[in-house]
């Protein structure tokens, strides 16, 4: 059996459903991926010419956040995908729940309300995962 049919037949979800979430690993991993990098890794002076904020905070604090999302943008696709504890799926879904939850607070202090709408989105889509891989159509681990 190939690893696509293995993956869906240990779901309990339709397909659909199952196409679905996988889309929205893959995207949220590649964006909260890029991001994290880039919070961690590029010099702040550069960064802060990006993202407003990156100066009125804490160096420790932007590189925390950086790494905190390049880790849940991993856990939303390697566990599944390898069905090696796939439960942390779910999990780095819902870290990424309350990173955007306390995100939108902190652009709320700020008046930047454009801040506020991605988080909400992007919030709203890792709550779907979360939801999905933990309800509707979980991965089965490797046995």
């Amino acid at each position: 059996m190939n690893t696509a049919a293995a993956l869906s037949a240990s779901t309990s979800g339709g397909k659909g459903l199952h196409i679905a979430l996988w889309v929205v690993q893959v995207v949220l991993a590649v964006m909260f991926g890029m991001a994290g990098f880039m919070k961690a890794t590029q010099p702040l002076a550069a960064l802060a010419q990006q993202i407003p904020w990156v100066p009125d905070v804490p160096a420790a604090l932007v590189r925390f956040i950086g790494v905190a999302e390049f880790a849940a943008a991993l856990g939303l696709v390697l566990p599944a995908a390898t069905r090696i504890r796939p439960r942390l799926t779910p999990l780095a879904a819902v870290g990424l729940v309350l990173v955007m939850t306390l995100a939108a607070i902190f652009h709320l202090t700020r008046g930047e309300l454009a801040g506020i709408v991605a988080n909400a989105v992007l919030g709203a889509a890792a709550a779907f995962v979360a939801w999905g891989r933990t309800r509707k159509a979980p991965i089965v681990p490797r046995g």
